[in-house]
């Protein structure tokens, strides 16, 4: 048995999708820590806007030493608390990320793993030594010593650790359920592991690399945003400092605080401290969603996803065929239909089985069958195409119904009129015909039906509304798959899908200029995966498939691929509307510094300068004018951060609803607060003499 070296796994059965408040008091003390050290220049560089105000911060630090004033050493602290706060922002998100990697960390064990030698004998080797390729046995009590693919045998598997799901799962050799993960723990039976990843290099080191924000890079909507900021920067820079001469030639002295303070204002420091922030956000809260995404560029393609992918199985329909109604055919009675359809299900542990059970005794109270008389249970065979039960000289079946006439026939019965008219019927719906026969007589049709899961068809009008496209996958004929995606309320479908079919449709989107999702399990997945845009593996899934995706769902639902691409479109949201409202907020700033600036400068005895007009604000002084914008400017960027990380309210609605609504909420409300805010700051300083 694996023998744990490091600490239990007990503090993380909840999975890495614990979630963290927001204001977690351990998360702000580290990133308030964190705050101090990303103040270092080598830090700051990779942030134009951010730099360029910490540099601005430390020549007024110089002005304020060598000239000493109120109103420098104001302007300094909080420009100086400008780029801590920028840097907090940071921090908290990538706070959170860290707090679910130390959670993995306690996950990691070292343990003893049973190698197996090419002559069937076994040797206990330590996991950091296990290669690619090397084989181990693992038995219940077992934990996996590192990731790999089921060689030999089944197994139930304890993955608490990794998906926060207590249910043991079943992990067996030769399917796509074969690939297991390190750190998880056997709990029955015998298993002979494949190991499929090099010391270092496991699912649960990626894990904790990704979470904390190690590998992050940043994604290429992120870098033409910076470049954008940095460009406007650039922009102010000259803008600003032709002030100086120019108020000299007016008789007029404008200190270089002043202008730094102006150029820091006018400057997108809003969207420049939030916008790392945002992204980190965005991965973070698909986390919480247990969906790991390998990349941010992934999250990012998610929100542009114009075509989704949707498996039939799980994802539209609950998964399993189950019975709906009993169409009785010759005249034969309904509950007679239902009484000799449960008998022959009795024994029929299938999920299909089980249903016919449950609805017999939901229509006619059919239960506790207790079975006294001698009687035997025919199991179902790919030969007969039938099951059912011998009981008192009874010889009931169900089936398919060509198997089930055959059997008639053979008995010497006859076949009712009726019944290829239902089970056309029952075909062309979209379900599938079961046949049930007591003897030489035809009772009737058990009608199967894929049932479609409640609500979704409410989803797809949602992702309809932002002008995304479902198509449903399905191995089914493309009758049965019409009438499920008919009922489901899918924009198109693809009946009888193979791997080489998904591929070509996937091809055939992104040629049109859609990004495509898509979720897998199987090795046979991996192709199309890895074609699409956002591609979403299953956790129970084989390691090809994993490598081939760009993100895995550690719960193996592929639903989730729905919230997922609103997470994806809730980060594009985000962003956009800070920016929006960061811009809005340097225009307002503008015309509310520059005319208090020079409103005096142009002014004769008893007749106002021609900026005085532009002066609505009134504000105190020049000075107590930059030190309000400066003092604004740091405190709205502390207030965003919450709006930055929880991300802005998603709604489903097209692109023109969302920008309209961007503009007059956050483009509106970033012109109207900085007037308020800023006179409310100036009044106050007024007040309390500061200056």
């Amino acid at each position: 048995m694996a023998k744990e070296i490091q600490s239990s796994t007990a503090n993380a059965q909840h999975g890495v999708a614990k979630a963290r408040g927001l204001f977690d008091p351990e998360i702000l003390v580290h990133a308030g820590a964190g705050a101090f050290r990303k103040l270092d220049p080598r830090v700051q560089l990779r942030n134009p806007v951010m730099f360029v105000v910490l540099v601005g911060t430390c020549v007024c630090f110089v002005e304020a030493v060598a000239h000493p004033s109120i109103f420098t050493w104001s302007v300094t602290v909080w420009l100086a608390l400008t780029v801590l706060f920028a840097n907090f922002a940071e921090a908290m998100a990538e706070g959170r990320g860290k707090a679910q990697a130390d959670t993995l960390r306690k996950m990691r064990t070292e343990t003893e793993a049973r190698l197996l030698a090419a002559d069937g004998t076994e040797r206990r080797v330590p996991a950091s030594q296990l290669a690619k390729g090397d084989r181990v046995v693992c038995e219940a009590g077992d934990l996996i010593p590192s990731d790999g693919e089921i060689a030999e045998g089944v197994a139930s598997v304890d993955e608490s650790a990794i998906t926060g799901e207590s249910a043991p799962v079943i992990r067996e050799s030769g399917g796509d359920r074969s690939a297991v993960t390190g750190g998880t723990k056997v709990l029955s039976d015998r298993i002979v592991v494949e190991i499929t990843a090099e010391p270092g290099h496991t699912f649960l080191d990626r894990m904790i690399g990704l979470v904390e924000g190690a590998s992050r890079q940043k994604t290429p909507n992120e870098i033409a945003l910076t470049i954008l900021l940095a460009a406007l920067t650039i922009i102010f820079l000259p803008v600003v400092v032709v002030l100086r001469p120019f108020g000299s030639y007016a008789h007029s002295q404008v200190s270089v605080v002043i202008l730094i303070g102006l150029l820091v204002c006018l400057i997108p420091t809003t969207i420049g401290a939030l916008l790392s922030a945002i992204g980190i956000a965005g991965m973070d809260r698909l986390v919480q969603r247990n969906v790991l995404a390998m990349s941010g560029r992934a999250v990012e393609a998610a929100g542009d996803v114009s075509t989704l992918l949707l498996d039939k199985t799980g994802t539209i329909t609950l998964g399993n065929r189950m019975a709906s109604a009993f169409l009785p055919v010759g005249g034969s009675d309904e509950q007679a239909l239902a009484d000799a359809a449960q008998l022959a299900s009795l024994a029929d542990e299938t999920p299909e089985g089980r249903s016919i059970v449950v609805l017999a005794k939901e229509r006619f109270a059919l239960r506790e069958r207790e079975l006294t008389e001698d009687h035997s249970f025919i199991p179902f065979s790919a030969q007969t195409r039938m099951s059912g039960l011998d009981i008192a000289g009874r010889q009931i079946r169900k089936g398919a119904a060509e198997a089930v006439r055959r059997f008639v026939t053979a008995a010497g019965g006859s076949i009712p009129g009726d019944l290829d008219e239902i089970v056309e019927r029952v075909a062309k719906a979209g379900s599938t015909p079961l046949a049930v026969a007591d003897g030489p007589r035809v009772l009737g049709v058990v009608e199967l039906k894929d049932v479609v899961k409640e609500g979704i068809a409410e989803r797809f009008d949602q992702l309809r509304a932002i002008g995304i496209k479902t198509v449903m996958i399905t191995g089914d004929n493309p009758l049965t798959a019409a009438a499920i995606a008919s009922e489901a309320g899918v924009d198109d479908y693809l009946a009888e899908a193979t791997p080489e079919t998904k591929m070509a449709l996937i091809v055939a989107e992104q040629e049109g200029g859609k990004l495509v999702a898509m979720t897998g399990d199987g090795t046979n997945d991996a192709p199309a995966l890895a074609q699409a845009d956002v591609g979403v593996a299953m956790n129970t899934g084989t390691t090809a498939a994993k490598e081939a995706g760009n993100m895995v769902d550690l719960d193996s639902n592929p639903t989730k691929l729905i919230d997922i691409v609103e997470v994806g479109k809730q980060l594009l949201i985000t962003r956009g509307a800070l920016t929006t409202f960061s811009i809005a907020n340097d225009v307002a700033k503008y015309f509310a510094i520059i005319p208090a600036l020079f409103a005096e400068t142009y002014a004769r005895p008893h007749h106002p300068g021609p900026l005085e007009v532009l002066n609505v604000m009134h504000l105190h002084s020049p000075t107590s004018a930059v030190l309000s914008a400066v003092i604004f400017n740091a405190i709205i960027i502390i207030a965003l951060i919450p709006l930055a990380l929880r991300g802005v309210r998603f709604r489903p609605a097209s692109a023109m609803s969302i920008l309209r609504r961007n503009v007059w909420i956050y483009g509106v409300g970033g012109l109207v607060m900085p007037f308020i805010g800023i006179k409310l700051i100036d009044m106050l300083l007024t007040v309390t003499r500061l200056y």
